[in-house]
């Protein structure tokens, strides 16, 4: 099949970019002499899992229980669920988990712990948890040094839980104004986790794990001493956040919607078939790539908002379109937008090479 036999909208992939992709980031673990551990909530396929640890990815990591179950049935078993789980829901679905898979999780308060703890006592052996650190994006974590030090202390004192690290994710680097800035914030998330790491150390919790990096921030932070693992996601198919920090081109971006112009109600106006079903609805836009996504090869043509199925944006200059033509266009956020789809077409020369199941679509749970 080729591409231009698919149905629109369709989620399609770029494989040799893909692949690419794949391989650079090991490349970067390896020379760094960290982990890799590749957070896959943004391709949500066992498949390209499979491909990461081929590549030499030492596990996985999800954000969810339900992406954690799904990786396991297909084979793939040494998981970071790297999200607090509450609940005795969530409780009894890690502890059948434990059975079939190496499981870590990330918490951080103590009663998240005494819950986990339960699970491993249970179990008869501890559960190995990693202390989430607030290195700047004020989300989850207390703040880095003392007061994370003193709650990885008192965790460590929960029956039934092994604290083997510490884990920081520095997401206000998307938030980044220029490549000095981003490289400053890379920098900073190794060291406060590694400073995090000493104060717990010298109090006697020997920390084993340090774990860091999304996409922007992983190239830098795996080279500070003392990191072990990076946890980069979107770096398998990229998006227009990482075109606009500079970390990626239009041909590294290996994943896009077909879609198909359907109406030009106006000479500027054109409307496309994929509104926010098939893009995710988050991501900021704006200079230097402005609209609600990236038209790929055509920056004559910008998508100025998306209803539920229509995408409408208008021409520039002497741009010509056509009712009928077929664009790609590259998500804002393709994390949450390759959860609107349920498989991906994996393209090689534009020629439909295989089908990928977007297996943990929806595993919100």
């Amino acid at each position: 099949m080729h591409l231009d036999d698919l149905d629109t909208p369709s989620l399609v992939i770029d494989l040799d970019a893909l692949e690419r992709n794949i391989g650079e980031m090991a490349a970067v673990a390896r020379a760094a002499g960290v982990r890799l551990r590749p957070h896959t909530k943004t391709h949500k396929s066992p498949e390209i899992a499979r491909t990461q640890v081929e590549a030499g990815a030492t596990g996985i990591t999800v954000a969810k229980l339900g992406e954690a179950e799904v990786m396991a049935d297909a084979g793939l078993d040494d998981l970071l669920i790297a999200f607090p789980l509450v609940g005795e829901r969530k409780l009894a679905r890690l502890r059948e988990l434990l059975d079939r898979a190496d499981v870590r999780v990330s918490l951080d308060a103590v009663d998240v712990a005494e819950g986990v703890g339960h699970v491993g006592k249970d179990l008869g052996r501890d559960v190995p948890v990693l202390v989430e650190v607030d290195t700047g994006l004020h989300r989850m974590g207390r703040e880095a040094g003392d007061p994370s030090a003193r709650l990885a202390l008192d965790i460590a004192g929960v029956p039934g839980v092994d604290v083997i690290g510490l884990l920081t994710h520095a997401g206000h680097a998307y938030r980044a104004r220029d490549a000095d800035e981003l490289g400053a914030i890379a920098t900073r998330e190794a060291l406060d986790l590694v400073d995090t790491a000493e104060r717990c150390e010298r109090e006697g919790l020997l920390i084993r794990v340090i774990s860091v990096g999304s996409t922007p921030t992983a190239r830098v932070a795996a080279t500070v001493d003392g990191v072990t693992e990076i946890r980069p996601g979107t770096y398998v198919f990229n998006d227009v956040q990482q075109l606009r920090l500079g970390i990626a081109t239009e041909q590294t971006c290996a994943a896009r919607v077909l879609t198909t112009v359907v109406a030009r109600p106006t000479a500027e106006r054109f409307l496309i078939d994929a509104g926010t079903k098939s893009f995710s609805s988050d991501g900021d836009d704006g200079p230097p790539f402005p609209g609600r996504g990236v038209v790929a090869g055509r920056p004559d043509l910008v998508l100025d908002f998306m209803n539920e199925e229509h995408g409408v944006g208008h021409l520039v200059g002497d741009a010509v379109l056509r009712i009928g033509e077929r664009l790609e266009v590259i998500p804002l956020h393709v994390c949450s937008t390759v959860n609107l789809f349920d498989v991906a077409f994996g393209l090689r020369d534009r020629v439909v090479e295989r089908e990928i199941a977007i297996a943990a679509r929806g595993k919100v749970q």
